[in-house]
């Protein structure tokens, strides 16, 4: 079955045709952190997202090129760094390290490339300049460039293929100097900023004195130097749709840098907002988490991720700490039922051969669908279920555990939950573990239900199996 999503350029749900639909080769770019703060969990969702699309499309038999960018120069960087008068180099490199650590916590998979915004000064100056020969983008007696919306219209180019616009009611002759501006003021927007006081150090020559980037303009910079003029596949937050994503489209298609008859980019998919305690998340209302408040709070990755995974990417959702308890027995479900289908092969070097799970095929139909998680998980907890079952009547053979084993590991490849590792036994357990068997070799078996008991009180129990006593936590 073919993969289908929903493009937001279209405005439909369609079927995922890469360029290179032959050597079916992806070049897929996600909009990454501002490096100001830790990142939230809100940020972290579309960050997962991202993260399941990659590795489903490598599911699928893509090769992907993931791109995400680093901003690390922006309105809100300056101010902080006016602020605690730390170097900016230093200062979002801290935060860098720590988006990283974050996604690492949450088991996403690096991206292939991480430009950095300051890295790519030379391509974005290149880029206005292109602009404005062009006739698009206009220099300012400050010796700022804004890029022109009614002269890119003029071209015959359309501002406002991801959001509907109404051209009547724009502002034409305002200038938008910050780098967020409401929804309804799609006027001309800053490509370069000449340099103010506020900026203090940080600026770099440019053809129109000294001066840094807009915000806009980098992810345009970085993703065709990276990716080509077209590419892919675009993801990032519903929130970036406008002005943000909008503005790349008209920067990017404004250059004429794509052949003819391509778009800069061909599938835009958007993360829906997330609500938290069902609220707006907010510091003031004391619902604001990042990843390591969660961990703070003795939550894993794993069950971060699995939260985040649970709802449709269109969807808004609802994430609360009630949330995460769910996700924590939700998890330990499935990983019972690994560790009884492992002990199960032991016996057995590897799955055979003419024997197929149908997890993987239930789970792909449900990913096929625009990414359909929650159907994906419903198959998952199903197939736990009936494989428990199936267990329970003793007639599950080896060759049955290693086969629905590696079905898991198939779709685990997508889904990027690993298994939860299980720590050593501290030598205090295995002593008491070893002292029960002696009681029991010995007829004492009050003593023996006396040690299991203790041992239950520490949070350990006991299984008894045909290789031997094995403890295994609560």
């Amino acid at each position: 079955m073919a993969l289908r999503l929903f493009n937001t350029l279209r405005r439909q749900v369609e079927e995922f045709i890469p360029f290179d639909a032959e050597d079916k080769n992806v070049g897929m770019y996600c909009c990454g952190p501002t490096v100001y703060d830790y990142g939230h969990i809100g940020n972290f969702r579309t960050f997962v997202f991202a993260d399941l699309v990659r590795r489903y499309l490598a599911f699928k038999g893509f090769t992907v090129n993931h791109v995400m960018n680093i901003t690390d120069v922006e309105d809100k960087i300056i101010r902080r760094i006016a602020e605690s008068g730390t170097p900016l180099a230093e200062f979002t490199g801290r935060y860098t390290d720590a988006f990283l650590e974050d996604l690492d916590i949450l088991k996403c998979l690096r991206p292939h490339q991480l430009p950095r915004a300051t890295n790519f000064i030379p391509q974005i100056i290149d880029l206005i300049v292109r602009l404005e020969k062009r006739g698009i983008a206009y220099r300012t007696s400050d010796g700022s460039v804004y890029f022109g919306i009614a002269a890119y219209r003029t071209c015959g180019c359309q501002y406002g293929q991801l959001v509907q616009l109404d051209p009547d009611a724009q502002r034409q002759t305002e200038r938008i100097s910050g780098d967020e501006y409401d929804k309804e003021n799609a006027s001309d927007f800053a490509l370069w900023k000449a340099r103010v006081s506020q900026d203090g150090s940080v600026f770099w020559e440019s053809p129109w004195g000294q001066g840094r980037p807009g915000w806009h303009i980098e992810c345009s910079a970085m993703s065709m130097a990276l990716l080509g003029p077209s590419f892919d596949l675009h993801l990032g937050g519903e929130d970036l749709a406008f002005p943000h994503h909008e503005d790349e489209i008209a920067q990017s298609e404004g250059s004429g840098l794509q052949q003819c008859g391509r778009p800069f980019v061909k599938h835009w998919l958007h993360a829906s907002h997330l609500l938290v305690e069902g609220k707006k998340m907010s510091k003031s209302l004391g619902n604001y988490y990042t990843v390591r408040d969660l961990v703070t709070q003795g939550f894993s990755g794993r069950e971060i991720r699995f939260l985040l995974l649970r709802a449709h990417y269109r969807e808004t959702f609802n994430f609360t700490l009630e949330g995460l308890e769910g996700a924590r027995v939700a998890l330990n479900r499935i990983d019972v039922l690994l560790g009884r289908l492992t002990e199960l092969t032991e016996s057995i070097p590897a799955a055979p051969t003419d024997s197929v799970s149908k997890l993987p095929i239930k789970v792909a139909e449900a990913l096929d669908d625009d990414l359909n998680v929650s159907r994906a998980w419903a198959s998952v907890f199903d197939w736990v279920r009936d494989t428990n079952v199936a267990l329970a009547t003793g007639r599950f053979q080896p060759t049955d555990a290693a086969r629905e084993l590696a079905g898991w590991h198939l779709i685990e490849t997508a889904l990027g939950l690993g298994r939860k590792l299980d720590q050593p036994t501290p030598p205090e357990i295995l002593e008491r573990v070893k002292a029960r068997t002696a009681a029991k070799l010995a007829h004492d078996f009050v003593k023996a239900d006396l040690i299991r008991e203790e041992l239950r009180s520490l949070g350990w129990t006991v299984e008894d199996t045909k290789t031997g006593a094995k403890p295994k936590r609560l």
